[in-house]
């Protein structure tokens, strides 16, 4: 089954969006390991919103949209995977190793639906 990592960073603090050399090493052995084990599918990190976003909603059918930077928003997705695992336990089980990579970040684990 699929699962959907996301993992959410402040848009307004430069230093979660400037990974280190030591950093991007570390994540890319870890984007290795998993696609050797055949779990991940596909992954991307995400630029900041002032970089290139727009937010679109739509209200008693009336649409908005409205360009980044989102000066409402505070933790935006930062970076997404999906992974065909076994069960949730162990998609939580990925998640929780790549969360460890970092210092400040919070993520969601989500069941694709299929």
């Amino acid at each position: 089954m699929r699962f959907m990592l996301m993992h959410k960073f402040d848009d307004k603090d430069p230093a979660a969006w400037s990974p280190t050399p030591d950093f991007m090493a570390r994540m890319g052995a870890f984007v290795a390991e998993a696609a050797k084990a055949g779990v991940l599918l596909v992954g991307e990190g995400l630029r900041p919103t002032a970089e290139g976003a727009a937010r679109i909603t739509v209200t008693d059918g009336k649409t908005t949209v409205v360009d980044g930077p989102f000066a409402e928003a505070k933790e935006v997705i930062a970076g997404f995977a999906i992974l065909d695992v076994r069960d949730q336990a162990e998609a939580v089980e990925w998640a929780v190793r790549f969360g460890e990579m970092f210092d400040n970040v919070a993520m969601d684990v989500r069941r694709v639906a299929e």
